[in-house]
Parts: C-alpha cells; structure tokens; sequence
C-alpha cells in the first residue's frame, strides 16, 4: 500500500499531484515497493469526484477499483463528529443539513477537497459510483459493505484479496486499523428526529443503489 497512508495520496483528486504525472505518483508513494506485483492506495475522497474516474482510466486503466460503503444515515452523522472534532462544525447536526447546499456553494479554495461539510451528498452512492461504472468494466469494481467490518470481518477481508488477487499478510496476522476515524462518531447519539428524516431522504436513492449492485447493502437500517 501507498507508504505513507496518512495523509492519504489524493493524487487523482488533486489537480497540481495529478499534473505532476505517473511517474510523480510512483516515486512519491511506491518507492519502497520494490518488486511488489500488487499495488494500492486509499483516498476516501476519490468517490465523490467524477472526474477522479476518468483520470484513474486515463493512466491506469487496468487498475481494480474497491469501495467500502457504509449506511449513509450513519455516515453522515459520523463526517458531523469528525467535522465538529477537527472544530470545522460549530452548527447542530439538524442545522448542518439545512445548511448544507448553500456552504457548498462558497466552499473555501482550501477545503475544496475535504468537503467536510458534505454531510447527505456524500451518501448518494448510486450517484457516485457511476462515473466509475461508466468507465471501468463491472469486473473491476468491488463494493463492500462497511457494516461487515465487524460483522463478517473474516469474510470481507477474504474477498477483498480474492477481487485483487493478493494471499492474505499483514504484519500481526490481521486486519491493518481504521484510519481518519473520528472519536465522537457515535452513532447511538444521533438525534432521532434527524435519523429519521436522513432515512426518508435516502430511501430511493439507496434503492437505485440497490439497482445498480445487486442484493448485498439491505441491510441497512435506512431502508
């Protein structure tokens, strides 16, 4: 994996990393690889971008592509916590909804990436994963249920080598740590009148995702 994995490469994302080109991306993330066959990055952002998927085909286009997707009603609250804890959020998480559209609007130049206020938008996958959809043949993209890292860990971590076709190592035997984690996403804490409306608001853009991917994500509460 891309060394170091914190602060995450965002090298598609990023357009003076990206015009820096290939051979940029290689020796500033990969120079340790040696002659690893198998290599990988994580940027969280890369999802919400179309036009990440393009660039990705343009450079790498044999390259297999894994999205772990988490019930958006509980992601949204925990990208609250994380904002309010890195103190970008001073708003109620009722009033960081309404206020959503219009922030996005005057984004600042320096958080245009981050988006840390992206709280429902960044839970219309169905959205998001067609730019990559579009592009990439259907054998290159995994989408992994984020709830069955604690579920079926075994199972998930499983396929996921399986889908890139690496044998199972990691230092301690397991399964590497969560990474950007916020300390206050606790879910259980969310105010209900807000659950309830975020479940209401992602009921059919969870069934498009549903459409697009099969059986696998109904599980979620939010449907």
């Amino acid at each position: 994996m891309a060394s170091p994995c914190k602060p995450e490469p965002k090298f598609f994302l990023v357009d003076d990393l990206y015009e820096r080109g290939l051979d940029y991306y290689s020796d500033k993330w990969f120079a340790a690889a040696g002659d690893q066959k198998i290599l990988g990055e994580k940027s969280t952002n890369y999802l919400e971008n179309p036009k990440v998927a393009s660039r990705i085909r343009s450079l790498l286009p044999n390259a297999k592509l894994v999205f772990i997707l988490r019930d958006p009603v509980k992601r949204a609250y925990s990208n609250y916590c994380w904002s309010k804890m890195n103190g970008l959020e001073t708003d109620s998480f009722a009033g960081a909804l309404e206020l959503e559209e219009s922030r996005q609007r005057r984004l600042s130049r320096q958080l245009r990436y981050s988006r840390p206020h992206a709280y429902f938008s960044r839970g219309l996958y169905a959205k998001l994963l067609k730019p990559y959809f579009d592009l990439f043949p259907r054998r290159s993209i995994l989408c992994l249920c984020y709830e069955d890292i604690a579920a079926n860990r075994e199972q998930l971590v499983e396929r996921f080598h399986r889908f890139v076709g690496a044998s199972i190592r990691t230092a301690d035997g397991g399964v590497p740590g969560r990474v950007n984690a916020s300390s206050q996403a606790d879910t259980d804490s969310m105010p209900e009148e807000s659950a309830c409306r975020l479940r209401e608001a992602y009921q059919e853009p969870n069934r498009a995702l549903f459409r697009l991917l099969g059986e696998e994500f109904k599980s979620w509460e939010s449907i």
